[in-house]
């Protein structure tokens, strides 16, 4: 019982976005061009190795934008992820906004050999086919940030600019130091689940779908998981679809969430705290945005790795939890730092630990 709660709160913790919400930006209208692909129902993209990857547009049309953003989901989200902006701040920038299912996400394929690089191809292709230019923006959202860091390393001469908000820290990369992570019980949340995700999935499928035991839904809202801002989103979010017992159920659905909570928190090929200035010129600029309060990622953390890679503008909201993306105004801020360079005094780190 304590095993399947830890379980499904560590998974939860990830899951940035409701799944019934609408979106909090209009759809766009009148967004394709003669050379788009063909019309589908949802709209998708087919894959160079065959899968098919379903998308949504917001703001503007895209042939008449200034700025095409992309924002990357998080864990048992989808493109359908709430980012609070108002239409002001669209019809002031010009803003273009596609949203995707990641692989085995909404209604988008699964890819069984979903790795981080995997990840970023998805993106540049689906950049690709809907053309948006040599260069574009990126907005990943916690555990959806994996796919952004992979960007930094494999194709960032694509980038125009990034934002990682309340991205997840995979307590694996090397350059962690041990005296920051030792006493930090996500860590050994995190390696538990880990492990039962990559060898005994079945275990982990029956803990998840099994009706012997009471529900997880008093530790869901347990305030030593979530700050006040956060506990009052959760109050009036309808759940995590994704994350329900009905849908886990699904196999599909099950092993998609598996693989990639895997790709998150394994092993990766590279160690984000060695790369170098993807903008050495500093033309354009890589954010991370943290919640002082956030109790998933700690905000000692995220101060660190702008600390060791100071080419990193590291913005701090000071009551802010781990689901900022409910904010309107930060989600504003976010888009004037990451698209005109503002630098919001309200958002500075008070002091550096």
């Amino acid at each position: 019982m304590v095993f399947r709660r830890i379980t499904v709160l560590l998974m939860r913790c990830f899951g940035i976005t409701c799944g019934t919400v609408k979106p909090a930006l209009p759809e766009c209208i009148d967004s394709s061009s003669s050379d788009d692909p063909a019309p589908a129902d949802p709209p998708r993209i087919r894959l160079s190795d065959g899968r098919y990857l379903v998308y949504e547009e917001r703001g503007v049309p895209r042939h008449k934008s200034n700025y095409k953003v992309i924002i990357v989901h998080g864990f048992g989200s989808s493109k359908d992820m709430r980012f609070l902006i108002s239409q002001e701040l669209v019809d002031e920038l010009g803003l273009y906004i596609l949203l995707f299912d990641r692989a085995g996400y909404g209604e988008s394929d699964p890819n069984p050999k979903r790795t981080i690089k995997s990840e970023t191809s998805d993106i540049e292709e689906i950049a690709d086919q809907l053309h948006l230019g040599s260069k574009f923006y990126v907005i990943g959202v916690s555990l959806g940030s994996y796919a952004i860091w992979s960007c930094l390393k494999r194709i960032p001469h694509r980038l125009a600019g990034v934002a990682l908000v309340v991205p997840v820290i995979n307590y694996n990369w090397p350059s962690l130091p041990e005296n920051l992570i030792k006493d930090d019980y996500r860590r050994n949340l995190a390696r538990w689940t880990l492990w039962v995700s990559r060898y005994t999935p079945g275990l982990l499928y029956w803990w998840l779908t099994q009706k012997l035991f009471p529900s997880t839904s008093v530790v869901d809202r347990n305030p030593a998981f979530f700050c006040n801002k956060d506990l009052e989103v959760l109050q009036n979010a309808p759940g995590f679809q994704l994350l329900s017992k009905t849908r886990l159920k699904e196999q599909g659905v099950f092993d998609s969430l598996r693989r990639d909570f895997i790709s998150g928190f394994g092993k990766w090929d590279f160690d984000p705290l060695d790369l170098s200035n993807p903008f050495p010129e500093n033309e354009r600029f890589v954010h991370i945005w943290q919640g002082y309060e956030d109790k998933v990622v700690p905000f000692q953390l995220q101060r660190y790795v702008s600390r060791k890679l100071p080419w990193i503008q590291y913005h701090e909201v000071p009551d802010g939890g781990h689901l900022l993306v409910y904010d309107t105004a930060v989600c504003e801020a976010i888009l004037r730092a990451l698209l005109l360079g503002e630098d919001p005094p309200l958002y500075r780190p008070q002091s550096v630990n």
